[in-house]
C-alpha cells in the first residue's frame, strides 16, 4: 500500500469487510483473543448467530451450545430474544458467553450487559468484542448504532457489569486501514496484524467474569482482572 493518501482507492476492495475475498482482519483479533481464552468456553455456551466458535474453540469442555437471535429466519437459533429487552435470558443458564461484534448492532448495550450477567452461573465468562472502527454495516445498516473506545467500554462495564472485566484493544493504522479497504488476514503479515498501538485500535475486546476469578476453579483462574477502568492501559491479550 502507498502511503500517499491520493493513492488509496474511492471504493473498497470489498463491500463485504473483505469475506468475499478471503478473512477480514478484525476477525485476526476476534480469533486470537478466543484462542487465548479458550479455557472459559466450556459446559453450557451461549453464542450469537452460530455456534462456530463455540466449536472451534470449545473442544471437549462444552457440553451444550444456545445460539440466540432475533431473527426469525436464521435457523441455527435455538433461542430467539431481544438482548437489548431487560432479563430476555434465562438466569444463570451458562458457564460462557460469546459476543463477538454485536454489541454495536443493539439499541441497549448496556441492557444486553445486565443480561449477560444474569445469564451467568457463578465463575461463569462473558467474551465480548466490539469494532473500534468499522464501515457501516451493509447487511444492518438501520441497526448499526455504535463503536466502541477502550475507554468506551470500560465505561459500559463499569456501569452495567457488577464483578470483574477486563479491556484488550487490539490493532493499528496499518489493520484500521486495510480493514476499511476490504484487505484481508491473506494479504497482510501477522507481524503487521500483531503490532498493536494504544492509538488506532480496530477492536476492543473484554473478558469479563460473573464472580471474582478467586473463586473459581484454579484450571479456569486467569490474569487478575480488577474491576477499574484503568485496565484500558492492557493492550496485549
Amino acid at each position: 500500500m502507498s502511503s500517499r493518501a491520493g493513492d488509496l482507492p474511492i471504493e473498497p476492495l470489498s463491500d463485504q469487510y473483505g469475506l468475499d475475498r478471503g478473512k477480514p482482519l478484525d476477525r485476526w483479533y476476534v480469533e486470537s483473543f478466543l484462542a487465548a481464552r479458550r479455557m472459559f468456553i466450556r459446559g453450557s455456551v451461549l453464542e450469537v448467530e452460530n455456534d462456530d466458535y463455540t466449536k472451534r474453540f470449545g473442544d471437549d469442555r462444552v457440553t451444550d451450545c444456545t445460539v440466540v437471535d432475533i431473527d426469525p429466519s436464521n435457523t441455527l437459533a435455538t433461542l430467539l430474544v431481544d438482548l437489548s429487552q431487560p432479563q430476555s435470558l434465562p438466569a444463570e443458564a451458562y458457564d460462557c458467553i460469546i459476543l463477538t461484534q454485536t454489541l454495536h448492532l443493539l439499541r441497549q448495550p448496556g441492557v444486553c450487559l445486565e443480561n449477560c450477567s444474569r445469564a451467568l452461573r457463578p465463575s461463569g465468562a462473558l467474551l465480548l468484542t466490539a469494532p473500534s472502527v468499522s464501515r457501516v454495516s451493509p447487511t444492518y445498516p438501520d441497526a448499526d448504532f455504535w463503536r466502541f473506545t477502550p475507554a468506551g467500554l470500560a465505561e459500559l462495564f463499569t456501569r452495567h457489569w457488577t464483578d470483574h472485566f477486563t479491556i484488550h484493544p487490539r490493532g493499528n493504522l496499518r489493520s484500521c486501514i486495510g480493514f476499511l479497504l476490504g484487505e484481508v488476514v491473506e494479504e497482510v503479515s501477522g507481524a503487521v496484524l500483531d503490532r498493536d498501538d494504544p492509538r488506532f485500535p480496530l477492536n476492543v475486546a473484554v473478558e469479563a467474569h460473573k464472580a471474582p476469578l478467586s473463586t473459581a476453579p484454579e484450571e479456569l483462574r486467569g490474569p487478575d482482572t480488577r474491576r477499574c477502568a484503568q485496565r484500558t492501559t492492557g493492550w496485549a491479550t
